[in-house]
């Protein structure tokens, strides 16, 4: 656009609003407050983040005036709108879905059909167990690629050149990745064609997992080799990854992330440089990855002030400008997904990909709503696959570079996160960078806090999951699992443990030197026992509870329905409602999907005229939880009978009265025999919990 049509455009705004009158701050706020009938905005509509950021009804130019950059294109520096300048205009994010194969030759047959329905980037998940003979030998989950002969059938047909690759290997390391360039050379491929991701995060591996499968010192020695070869030979390959994930994953906030990633990100090219690797040829070869999370507008800014925060240490550091510009991997959030209602995990996923779109990722998995109870299969790639293309295709996000840029609240809540990530990272600067925080649990115990905070909002079901601590459907029927072939996968672990070779590497061996031993027969774990990296001590930390939100919630439901299986139905749950339909409805509508979330059928009924006739339906009923519902002003004629006679019946029989009376009536209630209150402010989860406890259904 000229500077001519600019003004131009800019005049005719003026114009066409000099005729409106500009209202203040504060005449928005007393036309607001009006609405409010005497509360104040920060009584009603102001709330607080578990980022601890102060979230307003209203944003105005005066909230971001006084932050830096804000006259900053997309693609100029510190990048907060992108590090392009054209955005997704000049290359659309790579639809980078994770295919959770085990077998080479499942996944060359999924690879192949996903490329061609639209997939760019082949993000693979490795399954490394063997490499350390893990004791689980978990067959079922990632791609067991054990020697050259695997790579080869996996990727048979598939032109690397044309299709970027995203690999992370902990356990294989060095192994892996000069394996997989022996095969890239055997193809005769143009290395300068080479793009993507093949590498390793060690200290996400260890807060994760608790421990390393060698010590750290090992893992910065492989890290710094393969980077060494990836400068020189593949320019265009990055292989050292940071990742947030495993923060996010054990429930703790954008803040935290931010912090722990640019954290770990400083770490390396510390150890780097002290391997003699410059900085700008360090910093080029990291890809950050980041969880994208329910909370639409946070997610954006979390983003947004990834980019900034590290281009401005880089640029302190002395960086170049290619240093300074941070390249992002993200996917949607596993901590958000459900088993229960499955189907919402697409309107999640949905919402997720567009705050990381509009937050501008480079590539993107999208998470199948069935990642959390099986493998995914055809149906259930597709639809994550066509929740890129609608976005991209049809939505038109890549038509338009940084859309958030100029919201004063997007513009105000990117700062304010930067500050805060701003903060805590120097704390750990002080603690002595990463790794040693970590030893100290620094990071763990900050993570446990705010997923302690956020458990007590879910189970007060402050914080919904459709599906599962709110509107449950228990007539759902669930996903069919795929059962593993483990005669293929068994197959491939005979042929990875006959390997006989016997190489003499040492725990700083060059990548050319495994490249050689590749293509000479050895196996990657024959590599990896020749280097000889096991030590006597490994690394350990307490490592974090990775989790989803929901799981609570699930465990109720699943005890239940083991409940159900032994006897043929589901707990139940006795309702007696008394009085006119309008008067106690709503008060049954609560209570309904207040026990549903824990897998309790409640009894539904038209209301009962008389006590006795409640007394007959429960008898009838067989139900050991009764939930008195009537109106506040006939409790006090009604329950004392109620209770005596169910009591009278069955003694063991929980009474629970709907709703929340003063606290001399409560007393009052409790002595004619009310088990407990059911209202809004009851932790729903801890009373289901206990409910299943007393009535034998866990023990």
């Amino acid at each position: 656009m000229s500077e001519n049509t600019k003004t131009s455009n800019h005049n005719l705004e003026e114009n066409l609003f000099a005729e409106f009158p500009k209202p203040t701050v504060q005449e928005w706020r007393d036309v607001v407050e009006k609405s409010l009938k005497g509360a104040t905005i920060e009584e009603k509509l102001v709330t607080k983040t578990y980022e601890e950021i102060i979230l307003k009804p209203m944003y105005g130019e005066e909230d971001i005036a006084n932050f830096p950059y804000l006259n900053a294109q997309p693609g100029e520096f510190p990048y907060v709108r992108g590090t392009s300048e054209q955005g997704y205009l000049e290359k659309p994010w790579e639809i980078s879905q994770e295919l959770d194969c085990s077998t080479p030759e499942e996944f060359n047959r999924v690879a192949k059909h996903d490329l061609d329905k639209g997939q760019t980037m082949l993000k693979i998940q490795l399954n490394e167990s063997f490499e350390t003979n893990n004791k689980n030998n978990d067959l079922n989950k990632g791609l067991i690629l054990t020697s050259i002969n695997d790579v080869r059938v996996a990727f048979q047909n598939i032109n690397l050149e044309e299709v970027p690759l995203y690999i992370e290997t902990v356990n294989g390391g060095q192994a892996f990745f000069g394996s997989f360039i022996a095969y890239l050379q055997q193809q005769n491929y143009d290395f300068n064609k080479i793009n993507g991701f093949i590498g390793m995060d060690p200290i996400s591996h260890l807060v994760k997992e608790g421990t390393l499968p060698y010590s750290i010192e090992n893992a910065y020695k492989m890290m710094a080799e393969i980077t060494k070869w990836s400068v020189r030979h593949t320019p265009n390959l990055r292989n050292i990854l940071v990742q947030s994930h495993p923060y996010h994953d054990a429930g703790g906030n954008a803040v935290q992330e931010l912090a722990f990633a640019i954290s770990t990100g400083l770490e390396y090219l510390r150890e780097m440089d002290n391997q003699q690797i410059p900085l700008d040829d360090a910093a080029t070869k990291i890809l950050f990855s980041f969880s994208v999370g329910s909370n639409f507008f946070m997610e954006i800014a979390k983003l947004r002030a990834a980019r900034m925060i590290w281009a401005r240490m880089m640029k302190e550091l002395g960086g170049n400008e290619a240093s300074q510009k941070m390249t992002i991997h993200s996917r949607t959030s596993t901590w958000t997904k459900t088993i229960y209602d499955p189907y919402v995990n697409i309107l999640r996923g949905t919402v997720e990909a567009f705050a990381g779109v509009i937050g501008g990722t480079d590539s993107l998995h999208v998470s199948p709503f069935d990642e959390s109870i099986k493998s995914s299969d055809e149906f259930s790639r597709r639809i994550a696959r066509n929740t890129h293309l609608i976005l991209e295709k049809e939505s038109n996000l890549s038509k338009v570079a940084d859309p958030a840029g100029g919201s004063w609240y997007i513009e105000s809540l990117t700062y304010s996160l930067a500050e805060k990530a701003w903060e805590l990272f120097q704390k750990i600067e002080e603690k002595g960078g990463m790794v040693k925080a970590i030893q100290e649990g620094f990071p763990q115990a900050l993570v446990r806090q705010i997923a302690e905070e956020k458990s007590g909002n879910i189970k007060n079901r402050k914080d919904k999951f459709i599906g599962t601590n709110i509107y449950p459907n228990l007539n759902e029927t669930g996903l069919e699992k795929k059962e593993l072939d483990r005669r293929e996968v068994e197959g491939n672990k005979e042929n990875f443990e006959s390997s006989s070779d016997h190489f003499i590497l040492q725990s700083g061996c060059s990548v050319e030197d495994i490249i050689d031993a590749a293509s000479n027969g050895a196996t990657i774990t024959s590599i990896l026992n020749a280097m000889n990296l096991i030590e006597s001590e490994l690394p350990s930390v307490n490592q974090l509870n990775i989790h989803r939100g929901a799981q609570p919630y699930e465990s109720l439901r699943q005890n239940s329905q083991s409940y159900k299986n032994s006897t043929g139905e589901f707990p139940t749950v006795f309702v007696a409602n008394f009085g006119q339909v309008a008067a106690y409805k709503p008060r049954t509508d609560f209570v309904t999907d207040f026990f549903e979330v824990g897998g309790f059928k409640v009894l539904q009924n038209k209301g009962f005229a008389s006590i006795d006739e409640i007394i007959v339906s429960f008898k009838k009923s067989e139900s050991t939880i009764v939930v008195i519902c009537s109106t506040d002003d006939q409790y006090s004629a009604v329950v004392p009978s109620i209770t005596n006679q169910i009591k009278t019946i069955n003694p063991n029989a929980k009474v629970l009265l709907a709703g929340k009376p003063s606290i001399d009536d409560m007393k009052l209630y409790k002595e004619v025999g009310i088990d407990d209150f059911i209202h809004i402010n009851v932790n729903n989860f801890e009373k289901l919990q206990n409910l299943q406890k007393d009535g034998g259904i866990t023990k």
